[in-house]
């Protein structure tokens, strides 16, 4: 079975860990301070914190910027629950917005669901392939917003040459099947110091510079000095794993010809890191995507659907009264994404292109 998701892990991580294990040290400490400002380094920005995961990342920067109950933040429908999720444990509302042709959030359907109560705009970098951060950054400066960017399957992404650092505020995961990991583990970058300090201070129970004493009501939302050893090993290598998997991205568009599969848009002046390489094949017809699917199970080679339920259709929003997101519904009955990552063979990659032409 080829597999739709493989860590690239190897004995410079094994050895990075034993390191800090056999320090004594394992909690949150000198490798995470490390992996912080090597990461704000390579995603263009003053500072990082690290997290424990990508949802507590989006958590943290939501309420450093302000996020709370009675606001309303705009975000996709096509996106993993956990982006609207995050916005609603503010006790804020997330109000669901629609999708254009790259898959990613539409500004004009983000324009159109501005209101008195909205107090941010939170897009998404579906797959790795970077939105018009642009008209984003428009609309935000127009009407007073702040925008955060959900970049949690983009690390290496870059618009115009320029990282996403470069753009404001913005979270990663390091889950295990993002593109580099540290098994578990989020980050939040920011080029406002203000920012920073808050989302530093609150995942770590907002401690004050005295022992044992509070300046609010914080968590723990900690990464710890093993994860940040992984984390810094794998970010070394960050370079080689987005050239390997845009490789295999390329190979695909050269060689998968069916005219039953479409791509959703990517702008010229992005660098898409595919997190997911992903085609739309139709819902129904001769060969839908659900057979598909089972024709490319059959045939050993493994697929993924991200995201088979928009998040305005989930039950967990069903009495949400959000407005219909006709394209993010249409995206979710067709995508299918087949693998990319780096382990993903030359000849691995001729015979997934080939099962696709067949059909």
């Amino acid at each position: 079975m080829i597999p739709i998701a493989r860590p690239q892990l190897g004995p410079e991580e094994e050895m990075a860990v034993l390191e800090v294990m056999r320090s004594g040290a394992l909690a949150q400490g000198p490798r995470v301070r490390a992996f912080e400002e090597a990461w704000a380094a390579a995603t263009g920005a003053r500072f990082a914190v690290a997290t424990s995961n990508g949802t507590t990342a989006l958590y943290l920067a939501l309420v450093a910027h302000g996020i709370g109950p009675g606001d309303e933040v705009i975000t996709s429908a096509l996106t993993f629950i956990a982006t609207a999720n995050a916005i609603a444990q503010t006790g804020a509302r997330p109000v669901l917005a629609d999708v254009d042709d790259s898959l990613n959030l539409d500004p004009t359907a983000v324009a159109a669901l501005i209101g008195p109560r909205t107090k941010a705009i939170v897009p998404v970098h579906l797959h790795g392939n970077p939105c018009d951060i642009a008209s984003f950054m428009g609309l935000a400066q127009e009407h007073g917003l702040a925008l955060i960017q959900d970049a949690c399957q983009a690390v290496g992404a870059t618009i115009a040459g320029a990282p996403l650092g470069t753009f404001g505020t913005a979270v990663y995961s390091l889950y295990a099947t993002k593109n580099i990991t540290t098994g578990e583990g989020g980050m939040v970058i920011t080029n406002d110091p203000a920012i920073a300090q808050t989302c530093a201070s609150l995942r770590h129970q907002a401690y004050s510079t005295k022992p044992y004493v509070h300046e609010a009501i914080g968590y723990n939302y900690r990464m710890t000095d093993m994860q940040a050893a992984i984390g810094l090993v794998q970010l070394s290598r960050l370079g080689q794993i987005t050239a390997r998997r845009r490789s295999n991205a390329a190979y695909y568009d050269r060689h998968i010809t069916s005219p039953l599969f479409r791509r959703p848009r990517v702008s010229p002046d992005s660098c898409h890191v595919y997190h997911q390489y992903t085609l739309l094949a139709p819902a129904t017809g001769p060969v839908t995507r659900d057979e598909v699917r089972q024709s490319l199970e059959e045939a050993g080679i493994g697929t993924g659907v991200y995201y088979p339920v928009p998040v305005h259709l989930q039950p967990a929003y069903s009495n949400h009264g959000n407005p219909p997101c006709p394209r993010a519904e249409a995206a979710s009955a067709e995508m299918i994404s087949i693998p990319v990552h780096p382990a993903v063979s030359d000849e691995d990659r001729a015979t997934i292109a080939a099962a696709l032409n067949e059909l």
